[in-house]
């Protein structure tokens, strides 16, 4: 081999180590089997290894627009496939779920009221069986709300904040899309499982709807979130961290996060709160979020992981043992008339590589 063609070897070979790497192979994050479908505005849990996939809302154009879907996916890593299973029995989006002895839980969220486009705040509330693939009804919750979080701690399951409308006395009444006719809340109120009964508890201090919230080492905590409105078209985020103590009934302020955003969602691991994606616009901007920010609760500080690969908001995310999941949702900002831009993408991350 000549001189030359020595010198012309060794620059090939130092191009190739400097150049980018795929974005999967450079961020850690990989795609796993999507979704059945694209669809946002969807909520997951995790009961004995698999994923559950929840609610939806069918933003296509046309006369079907904004109807809820009330699916049921699950998902089962070992295979890396997607079945359906039994739906919702009065499909609603933005629902709130929770987990409580290997059932799932989910309570209130919006319908759709006959030959109108509106979103309906409903109590209505129901547990899932994923063992026998069976939905129960459960007693009403008080406040009929919409787009908040169920959070569960020692047994309780608490649901906090949403949209209500503020029709006088009808707080269930259906919100015309883009009305002002509706009222962001910090309403708390807390399931018992084991009675299926419901208390009222300390409302949380900011109102919000679209936030994150997490439960660590006994505690609840309220991550950025919407605020003004239930429509990302009339409303405004925050950056804002709130901590729920149940034992005392009690809620503090407790930082602020390094992104205001809302329609984020996230998951909880040893200890640690990911929260993932969302959105914001103004009148000069629509964009959604591909960051994933750390939060320690226990000395308030922050961390990243690397950014996602499609950015989303009003999508699904969980943690299967180290791995985060994110699923579905949109890649743009909502509030385009006769555009529809969600993704059946599903990401994964481990966040504690071998």
């Amino acid at each position: 081999m000549t001189t030359l063609r020595r010198l012309s070897s060794l620059v090939l070979i130092l191009l190739m180590l400097g150049a980018p790497r795929p974005a999967a192979a450079q961020s850690g994050w990989q795609m796993a089997a999507p979704l059945p479908k694209a669809i946002g505005e969807i909520v997951s849990v995790v009961v004995r290894g698999k994923i559950y996939v929840l609610s939806g809302l069918d933003t296509a154009p046309g006369p079907a627009t904004h109807t809820p879907t009330g699916l049921n996916w699950e998902y089962d890593p070992a295979s890396n496939s997607w079945t359906a299973k039994k739906p919702m029995p009065a499909p609603a989006h933005h629902v709130m779920a929770a987990v409580w002895q290997d059932k799932i839980y989910v309570f209130g969220g919006f319908t759709r009221p006959p030959a109108l486009a509106a979103w309906q705040p409903t109590s209505n509330n129901w547990v899932y069986d994923p063992a026998a693939d069976t939905w129960q009804s459960l007693a009403v919750m008080p406040t009929p709300r919409g787009a908040g979080q169920a959070v569960e701690v020692n047994g309780k399951i608490y649901v906090i904040g949403g949209v209500s409308s503020t029709k006088p006395g009808n707080p269930g009444a259906p919100i015309a899309l883009g009305s002002t006719d509706q009222i962001v809340v910090g309403t708390n109120e807390v399931y018992d499982p084991a009675t299926n009964q419901w208390q009222s508890r300390a409302p949380m201090p900011t109102a919000r709807n679209h936030y994150f919230a997490a439960a660590a080492n006994g505690k609840i905590y309220a991550i950025d979130g919407r605020i003004g409105s239930v429509f990302v078209t009339m409303s405004d985020v925050i950056d804002l961290v709130e901590e729920y103590d149940p034992s005392a009934d009690h809620w503090s302020y407790y930082g602020r996060t390094p992104t205001n955003r809302g329609d984020v969602t996230g998951g909880e691991h040893d200890g640690l709160l990911y929260v993932a994606g969302g959105e914001y616009q103004d009148t000069k901007r629509k964009m959604t979020f591909w960051a994933v920010e750390v939060f320690n609760p226990a000395t308030g500080a922050w961390s990243s992981l690397p950014h996602m690969q499609v950015a989303r908001h009003g999508f699904a995310a969980t943690f299967l043992g180290s791995r985060l999941h994110v699923m579905g949702g949109g890649f743009q900002s909502d509030g385009m008339p006769e555009v529809n831009v969600t993704t059946a993408s599903h990401e994964v991350i481990d966040v504690e590589p071998k």
